[in-house]
Parts: C-alpha cells; sequence; structure tokens
C-alpha cells in the first residue's frame, strides 16, 4: 500500500518524467450488448451497471449469440465493433487452461478483445470474427476453476530462473484487461484473488493503458505482477491508438511499484525505425527515472520483436489500409509455427543487433532488471 513518503517519492519523478495525468482518458464503448446467461449472472449485471453509468447504449439480446456487426465495408464492421462492450458467458472449453511459454505456466481468460487501436494487434491473428471486446460475466466460476493448476506448470515454475514466481498464470492473452477494467473490475477480483490464496501462486497481466487508481490499496501480497508495454516514441505515435501516453504508463508503473507490486516492462514489438538505437535508449532512460529511489523494486523485462503471419498481414491491412507500419515479406524471414505454419520475423542478423542492444543497454540502465526472455 502507498504511503505518505512513496507519495512524496512520487512527486519527485514527476519532474523526472513529465506530468502524470493520473490515469488517463477511460475508454468509453458505444454500446454495450449482454447475453442471456450473462444477465442471469450478478457479476455480469455489475458490468451491465458500470458501463450504463459510462453512457453506453444498453442492448439485452433475445439469446447467446452475437450478431449485428457486418456493414457495407470492413472498415465499418471494424469500427462498429470497436465500439461495443459485449458481456458474456465464458464457454467451459476455454476454461481449461492451456500453457503460454515463454511467458507463463498456463493462461486464463477474463475477458476477449481490446478497446486500444494499435495497427501491429497480434489479436488479428490470433481471433477470428469481428474485434468485439468481451467480458465475461461467470468471473468468480473462471477464478474458482484456476486452483486444480497450482503446481502443475511446465514453463516457469519448473524454470530454476523463474520457480520462485510460483505457478504463473497468464490473464491478458486476448485482451488489455487495464483498458476495461472501469466496465468490469475484473482485474481487482483477481488481484483479491491471488491475494488470498496461499499457495506460490502469481497473477500476470500486462497493458498500454494506465488506469491503476483502484488497484493501488488492494491486498495483493505480492501475488500479483503487473508489466506494463511500452515502445519506442515514434512506434507509439504511429501504430498505438486509443493507449495511454508512455508517461502515462510509466507514471502507472511507479505508482504500481510504491504500492508494492513487482512490476515489469513488456518491451514489444520491437521494431528497427529510424533511429531505434536512440529511441530505446531514450524510452529505457525513462523508465530508470520513473523507478528511481524505489525500495525493494522488483523489475522484470521481456523483450518481444514485431511478427506477423499471412493472415493476420490481411486482417490488418483490411482494418487499416493507410497504415505504414512495414509488412514486407521481402525484408522478413519464415519461421515455422509448432502448428505446422509459419510467421514473417526479422532476419538473423538484425535480430542478433537487437538483442545485443538491448541486453547491454538493460545492464547499464537498469542493472537490477532481469530479463525474461527474447522472442
Amino acid at each position: 500500500m502507498a504511503t505518505a513518503s512513496s507519495s512524496c517519492e512520487l512527486d519527485t519523478a514527476q519532474a523526472e518524467i513529465g506530468p502524470i495525468e493520473t490515469d488517463g482518458r477511460l475508454w468509453r464503448p458505444r454500446r454495450v450488448l449482454i447475453t442471456p446467461d450473462a444477465l442471469s449472472l450478478p457479476y455480469g449485471r455489475a458490468m451491465l451497471d458500470r458501463a450504463a453509468s459510462h453512457g453506453a447504449e444498453v442492448i439485452r439480446l433475445p439469446n447467446n449469440r452475437l450478431t449485428g456487426f457486418k456493414a457495407e465495408s470492413e472498415s465499418k464492421s471494424y469500427a462498429l465493433a470497436k465500439t461495443t462492450f459485449a458481456i458474456v458467458v465464458s464457454p467451459p472449453g476455454q476454461r481449461k487452461l492451456q500453457p503460454i511459454p515463454p511467458s507463463a505456466d498456463w493462461q486464463f481468460h477474463i475477458a476477449q478483445g481490446c478497446p486500444a487501436h494499435c495497427q501491429y494487434c497480434y489479436l488479428a491473428g490470433s481471433l477470428s470474427g469481428p474485434p468485439v471486446t468481451r467480458a465475461y460475466a461467470n468471473l468468480p466460476e473462471i477464478l474458482e476453476g484456476l486452483r486444480s493448476y497450482a503446481g502443475a506448470g511446465q514453463v516457469t515454475s519448473r524454470s530454476e530462473f523463474r520457480a520462485h514466481e510460483g505457478t504463473t498464470f497468464e490473464a491478458s492473452c486476448y485482451t488489455d484487461p487495464l483498458g476495461i477494467e472501469h466496465l468490469t473490475g475484473a482485474l481487482a477480483e483477481s488481484i483479491r484473488f491471488f491475494g488470498q490464496w496461499d499457495d506460490a501462486v502469481q497473477l500476470r497481466w500486462t497493458t498500454k493503458f494506465a488506469a491503476v487508481s483502484p488497484l493501488l490499496a488492494l491486498e495483493h501480497r505480492g501475488h500479483t505482477r503487473v508489466r506494463f508495454s511500452i515502445n519506442a516514441a515514434s512506434v507509439t505515435r504511429d501504430f498505438e491508438g486509443g493507449t495511454a501516453s508512455i508517461a502515462q504508463r510509466l507514471g502507472a508503473l511507479r505508482r504500481m511499484a510504491l504500492a508494492g507490486y513487482p512490476i515489469g516492462l513488456t518491451i514489444a514489438p520491437i521494431m528497427p525505425v529510424e533511429n531505434w538505437q536512440s529511441q530505446y535508449t531514450e524510452l529505457l532512460t525513462a523508465v530508470a527515472k520513473a523507478v528511481e529511489g524505489v525500495a525493494a523494486l522488483d523489475l522484470t523485462v521481456e523483450l518481444i520483436t514485431h511478427r506477423f503471419t499471412p493472415g493476420s498481414k490481411e486482417v490488418l491491412i483490411g482494418w487499416y489500409p493507410k497504415t505504414s507500419l512495414d509488412l514486407r515479406e521481402e525484408a522478413r524471414t519464415q519461421k515455422r509455427t509448432k502448428f505446422g505454419g509459419f510467421k514473417f520475423v526479422y532476419p538473423k542478423d538484425s535480430m542478433g543487433e537487437m538483442r545485443s542492444f538491448f541486453e547491454q543497454t538493460i545492464a547499464t540502465l537498469l542493472p537490477t532488471a532481469r530479463i525474461l526472455y527474447w522472442a
């Protein structure tokens, strides 16, 4: 929990990293859909009340299917879906957890879809159908279902480097949970759940948003690691629409660290843009200033380069036909996936140069940080 002294530290940090605009702008969906099954659950009704309080049009669906997202063009269908918040029930098949290397032992889902407009969005290749943001009304059932997986992980909990984290559960594979927390309350519920869980477990989530105020005073007991997704200035400016600024994210990073949370950086997707070494050096210098003076700092770094598949490229160009994102296949190397497909990644020499730069720069500017992986 933050104290008066940590508030003073935050005030000092503001001068270093720029003004902290509290929680930043919150997403306001134009309409909220709720299925009959979701409406029958107390948590679903609570989410409906939150969304309605933010001015969304409420539509109670006659059945449990989401429809009505087709428009005369792909761009208009996209816009309709991205301004919609749907409250549904997670199907049983989705509650059977799968590992998610190299991030965590298990992935679980409190929502699906994201309100941001990132032109490199990896969900374009991961999810089918319109990009509507769905939140799950059966959250208590989802959380209780995690208990049987404690101690059973094979990814991080069996790693000598990361075993101290316990069994790790990733909640942000298919969503940015902080971007919709003011509508769902799901992160707060999950943090409380893990905080009360006596096993060696860790909740993990990553975000491009900054609305952390409701989470600061929760009894997390160090069982939640929040990571902030950050990038070079030109990448954030050109490709990350609808997200919090880097200054806001770093302000939120500091606030969570001062509240005793383990924190992390997800630097992704790394791109060799013009003057990339200078841009990423400036970014990491800002991070160093943001965490300066934080006692018992527990900071991890995950480094993920940009990649795309033929399918995700097609979807992204449909969503963002005027994008300047470099999707040239001839400038990449094909890498086979475990499912028999392939993705386009940077050539070996470029990957080696970028990896060396980040490892050396992080060691210099953030010497206590632990790099978890490079991908």
